[in-house]
């Protein structure tokens, strides 16, 4: 399958999608603290989503049940909102969102603290972060993939910690996930070679722990030895300027997250 290349009229709708994103990710960011409930914050960007144009982009994807993936310490993606899962204070959780705009998707992820954490937790979600922060400026024309990959391996693997290897980062654009995959490892000058108009969501998903991972049902994956995880992620377009961040504000500088 052909790597679709996005002209600018499209990477501004995806951009538009993504600022979607990023305002009720911030909104969801700020109200994370002990005692909501994972449902908690899918009701509240429902209310949210209700609001603006478009859709959720994972509500009804391969029949997957909710607008939110909220996936609590060891639980490494696609954990699903649920009444019972309350957050308690020095956990760390996930939420990844999507909205399809205008028909076209952007996808963003950020790992947030429920009140104190223990600063070795702290630090996976620093390192992840930076991983991606890392990866992002290897975004670049004349990259390739193995580039980025490589970014956030040999960072995140110089702090101790290991990348998962099951799940992947991923071009995206008129569907979820579209060609070509990316890693979180690799070889520098390997893969692909990036061309302006490629977008591709970039996702660091980072084990404390070893990189192993099991299903505990269909959609839920876990590290394997009971680790926590991290999982930072933005929707990122190659232009002649350099990487562009499709979800966030383009007045934003600094840490992606």
């Amino acid at each position: 399958m052909a790597i679709q290349l996005r002209s600018a009229e499209e990477l501004e709708k995806m951009y538009r999608a993504g600022l979607i994103v990023h305002e009720i990710l911030t909104e969801l960011r700020e109200m994370v603290r002990p005692g909501l409930t994972t449902m908690d914050l899918e009701k509240f960007a429902e209310e949210k989503i209700a609001g603006k144009p478009g859709k959720a982009a994972f509500k009804g994807y391969r029949d997957y049940p909710c607008s939110l993936c909220t996936s609590v310490n060891s639980e490494i993606v696609h954990g699903i909102p649920s009444q019972k899962r309350k957050l308690r204070e020095g956990d760390i959780v996930s939420i990844d969102f999507g909205m399809k705009v205008d028909g076209y998707y952007a996808d963003s992820a950020v790992t947030v603290p429920v009140g104190q954490i223990r600063p070795e937790v702290k630090k996976l979600l620093d390192v992840t972060r930076e991983s991606l922060d890392r990866a992002i400026d290897k975004m670049r024309a004349g990259n390739r993939l193995g580039d980025v990959g490589h970014a956030v391996q040999s960072w995140v693997e110089q702090h101790g910690y290991s990348v998962v290897r099951e799940f992947v980062g991923h071009g995206i654009g008129t569907k979820m996930h579209d060609e070509p995959n990316l890693p979180n490892y690799g070889e520098e000058g390997r893969g692909t070679r990036l061309q302006e108009g490629m977008v591709i969501a970039v996702e660091p998903m980072v084990n404390a722990g070893r990189p192993e991972v099991r299903m505990r049902d269909e959609w839920v994956a876990e590290t394997a030895d009971g680790s926590p995880s991290a999982h930072f992620e933005h929707t990122v377009a190659v232009t002649a300027n350099g990487p562009w961040i499709l979800t966030r504000p383009k007045e934003m500088t600094g840490p992606s997250w």
